[in-house]
């Protein structure tokens, strides 16, 4: 077919594609994953669940499609077909957003486990689906694997991927293609070629752009940085997905996000070049690619496009992130990341307004931005809470966006992303009842959402004027705000809130149909991709398990959807054909938020384990602004600790500068000191003391909770 030019302007906001993967020791294979042909064609219900399942203790709530004026009886099965629990429903009436007459059904107080439960109201039956802890491990783990199949400059493994999506490298250089390893600039941007390769493809198109590969990236290591305050990073740890570098101490998703974040600092204009230090804001093929096109086999021109300050500042922000989380596991990485950092705010400052035009969309979206406000911010946010320096605060406190509610993000509009990194990361350098205020912005926007699922028959955290390109990305989105919400309250409310709308992306909705490929007996499977492109070529293949369509678009952007939804409701506005890139395209910003919510939901909330330690801290000596101290860890079990990492977070601005008889670093307030090898051997009833020295601003309060080897010190 002709090529498609994807329209792909401000209003792209982003969701995912993801893709499946298998966490057995063995290859993955074609025939490992889900019928999906067979989940697309069966027949749609009234009664709409999430045809996953449900958390045991999270909310169960279902809609049915009625225009019934009065309650209606209903019944939960299990697979034997007994009735476990019923009921009846409330009638909600209109549902502005489906254009469906709605009841609503609160299962919520049956939380036994088990697998092929169906509702049955009024003689229709949902689609079974199952109640279990464990029930996102799966999606978790294939919305990761997503990204290492749309990584750029590497062969894909079947071995982590499948045979089906098995392929060479794309854009190294081997013919037909013709880069990314020397590509020159447009004409008149600059006249030297630069080694751009690695990174994600964008989307749907072969395409690498930095200000939606900076949200992305930034969502994967928030993502991690979350699950590790709540103690459940190890679910993301090392060897834990199928990526290529597992086993090598890092945790997977940081090997994953640093395939990215390496191809961000590639894009930095080097030392010497005129506007050295920014970032080039893309490079794509010079005009449209077919579908389909593998990616080794497109024979385009690649080009790089000028630098743009709202590209500096993704680059600034995201490799600010990168210095402060990647330190415990790579400190050589982590310098190289804050050396860009520094100097692309510095060339973005000297340069606030070179802004990338709408009208630079021939062979790849313009991704357009007239106001880099929030960019500023988001950056200044990042690096004050990787250094604590005074001019990143003083930037961030005389922003407008630093006083404003926090309003939902998108590529182009980050503000709030520097808000959360604000409210979470321990020890930011900002005055206590500052912080306070930023987190009140947050749980204000979360209630915000609360209230509008309330009004609604699906309860999807976006009004019915919210349906355009993307909008499963505003979905998750928001849900990612209700999530942050309930890490600062700890208010189940807003746990519950982010819990229902993946219930609306996995079948819960207008449509009766999961987004997301491979997921429920009803489920996408024609997204719009180059490679992923079954529907258009049958020796290609469909979508990967876990792939995420863009969602509903009222705006039908697109001739497909013109053509086969006219006169839709918002809700309804979706098509699964590869050819309607407006409601099917797949992102890797899309794909971002929506690994950050089921990592979020896979997380088990119960005890977090004790370690057999006991934790002594003691301020040996303190000046005005510098102190040192000591620390000593005891062996309380009655087996032997063969090598120790400890760990814990400071209250203040206390940064430490020097360290002795252990390995020390830090990130924001979080330390991380392991053994140094003579005295890696803890003895039960043994010790082992290490000193440091800090600098410090205001109280010096000694750390609370300490973990040793991950586990806390009981």
């Amino acid at each position: 077919m002709p090529p498609v030019t994807s329209a792909r302007g401000v209003i792209r906001h982003a969701l995912a594609a993801v893709v499946g993967l298998v966490l057995a020791t063995g290859g993955l294979t074609a025939a490992a994953l889900p019928a999906q042909s067979a989940a697309a064609a069966a027949a749609a219900t009234d009664v709409r669940v999430n045809q996953l399942g449900y958390l045991p203790d999270g909310p169960k709530r279902a809609t049915v499609v009625s225009s019934a004026t009065g309650p209606l009886p209903w019944q939960l099965r299990d697979s034997s077909g007994s009735v476990v629990a019923s009921g009846t429903t409330t009638v909600h009436g209109a549902d502005q957003a489906s254009g469906q007459s709605t009841h609503l059904v609160d299962f919520g107080a049956y939380t036994t486990a088990g697998t092929g439960f169906t509702l049955a109201v009024g003689g229709r039956a949902s689609h079974p689906f199952d109640i279990s802890a464990s029930l996102y491990d799966g999606l978790r783990a294939d919305s990761m694997s997503f990204f290492y199949q749309q990584r750029s400059g590497i062969a894909i493994d079947a071995a982590l991927a499948g045979d089906a999506y098995a392929r060479p490298a794309g854009h190294l250089g081997v013919a037909p293609n013709k880069g990314d390893t020397s590509v020159p600039c447009q004409t008149g941007v600059c006249d030297y070629r630069l080694d751009v390769r690695g990174g994600w493809y964008d989307a749907g198109d072969q395409g690498k752009y930095v200000v939606n590969g900076g949200i992305s990236v930034w969502e994967l290591v928030n993502s991690f940085e979350r699950a590790r305050r709540s103690g459940g990073d190890a679910a993301l740890g090392d060897s834990t997905l199928r990526v290529p570098e597992r086993g090598n101490g890092t945790p997977d998703v940081l090997d994953e996000a640093r395939w990215e974040l390496e191809f961000l600092l590639r894009m930095q204009v080097p030392a010497g070049r005129p506007m050295a230090g920014m970032a080039f804001h893309k490079v794509h093929d010079a005009e449209w690619t077919a579908l389909p096109t593998r990616p080794e086999l497109n024979d385009k021109q690649r080009e790089l496009h000028s630098p743009s300050t709202a590209a500096t500042l993704n680059l600034a922000a995201t490799a600010a992130q990168c210095a402060r989380v990647y330190a415990p596991y790579d400190a050589a990485f982590s310098a190289r990341c804050l050396d860009a950092a520094r100097r692309a705010w510095a060339a973005a400052k000297a340069n606030p307004n070179v802004l990338a035009p709408a009208t630079d969309n021939t062979g790849g979206g313009a991704y357009e931005d007239a106001d880099v406000s929030d960019e500023f911010y988001w950056a200044a946010a990042e690096l004050l809470a990787t250094t604590g320096e005074s001019q990143y605060r003083d930037a961030v406190t005389a922003s407008p966006h630093h006083a404003e509610p926090a309003d939902g993000f998108w590529w182009g509009g980050t503000a709030t992303l520097g808000r959360i990194t604000l409210a979470t990361v321990p020890g930011v350098n900002l005055p206590a009842d500052d912080v306070t205020r930023v987190r009140g912005l947050l749980t204000s926007a979360a209630d915000s959402h609360l209230a509008t699922m309330a009004g609604q028959g699906y309860a999807v955290p976006i009004p019915a004027t919210g349906y355009v390109w993307g909008s499963n990305s505003s979905v998750t989105n928001n849900a990612m705000m209700l999530a942050v919400a309930y890490e600062l309250t700890g208010q189940q409310r807003y746990r519950a809130g982010a819990l229902e709308s993946l219930d609306y992306l996995l079948g819960r909705n207008a449509l009766d149909l999961s987004y997301v490929t491979g997921y429920g007996e009803r489920s996408s499977e024609n997204q719009h991709h180059r490679f992923w492109a079954h529907q258009n070529d049958a020796s290609l293949p469909h979508p990967p398990a876990g792939s995420f369509a863009g969602g509903p678009n009222a705006g039908l952007e697109d001739p497909v959807a013109k053509a086969k939804l006219p006169g839709c409701a918002p809700a309804a506005c979706y098509v699964d054909d590869i050819g309607s890139y407006s409601t099917n395209e797949v992102a890797i910003n899309w794909n971002a938020s929506l690994a950050w919510l089921a990592a979020f939901a896979a997380e088990r909330h119960g005890t977090p384990p004790a370690a057999p330690c006991a934790v002594t801290y003691r301020v040996d000596n303190a000046w005005s602004n510098g102190f040192t101290a000591t620390v000593t860890v005891k062996n309380t079990g009655t087996s032997a600790i063969s090598g120790w990492t400890l760990g814990w977070s400071f209250a203040g601005d206390q940064r430490i500068g020097s360290a002795w008889n252990a390995r020390v670093s830090q990130s924001g307030a979080a330390v991380t000191a392991r053994d140094a090898g003579w005295n890696a051997s803890l003895a039960p009833g043994g010790s082992a003391s290490l000193g440091f020295q800090a600098t410090y601003s205001g109280s010096n309060a000694a750390p609370t909770r300490y973990t040793l080897n991950g586990a806390l010190c009981s």
